[in-house]
């Protein structure tokens, strides 16, 4: 059921309204990360002294530029841990152009669902964000310090979460949050395991950035799958 939702949404490129929300989702995803490379930015080149006098060798010119281009690699490092959070903040954005795409194709017999307020979405996708920039970043060091078995973890993790969320988010446009739960409460261990396999990709940099649309669509197959529909 797992492999299937997501190779359905594979095969929904050849769909231009599926590819106008993949696109989308590349742009937001990839001005979030610029975004936060900005910052680091800013930040380096704050606590970075322009001219440094080493002994013995004098004065040193340009160091912040060069520590500036140093944290491109180290930016493009964390993008691997922090495209979890990225197709969290943008998931309430554009879910609903990917889902009606989706259930255009493959569920044409349902009624339009009816759109999820924008600012309510926004506020539930800032509040995931921060949660997974803190265990990201947290699972970062564990992964540093266990010889790169915190990523193991970090999968794990985010796939619950990711899961809890876009499985929801889909499921709210067809049920109410009580019955919303309850499904999500009874296929866990179904929608856990899809969250691990949206994870795993969301870690392998540019693979990622397509990641979250992807997710999307396949979260639709599966709310409808195991809805009985």
């Amino acid at each position: 059921m797992i492999v299937g939702a997501f190779l359905s949404a594979l095969a929904q490129f050849d769909d231009p309204r599926f590819r106008r929300a993949v696109w989308l989702g590349l742009a937001l995803a990839v001005a979030l990360l610029f975004a936060m490379y900005a910052a680091v930015l800013l930040v380096v080149q704050w606590v970075t002294p322009d001219t440094l006098t080493l002994p013995w060798i004098g004065a040193v010119n340009g160091l912040s530029a060069l520590v500036s281009v140093a944290s491109i690699a180290v930016m493009l490092i964390l993008s691997v841990f922090l495209m979890v959070p990225v197709a969290s903040a943008f998931t309430g954005l554009f879910l609903d152009d990917v889902a009606d795409a989706v259930e255009a194709r493959h569920y044409p017999g349902l009624s339009p669902a009816p759109r999820a307020a924008f600012w309510p979405a926004l506020l539930d996708s800032i509040r995931y964000f921060g949660l997974l920039v803190l265990l990201n970043l947290l699972g970062m060091l564990l992964f540093v310090f266990s010889g790169g078995l915190g990523m193991i973890c970090l999968w794990l993790i985010n796939g619950f979460l990711l899961s809890r969320e876009y499985f929801t988010m889909v499921a709210l446009r067809r049920l109410s949050p009580a019955e919303a739960s309850a499904l999500r409460r009874d296929r866990f261990f179904t929608l856990w395991g899809a969250g691990i396999v949206m994870a795993i990709p969301l870690s392998v940099p540019l693979v990622n950035l397509a990641m979250p649309v992807i997710g999307a669509a396949a979260f639709t197959h599966l709310f409808h799958r195991v809805n009985g529909r």
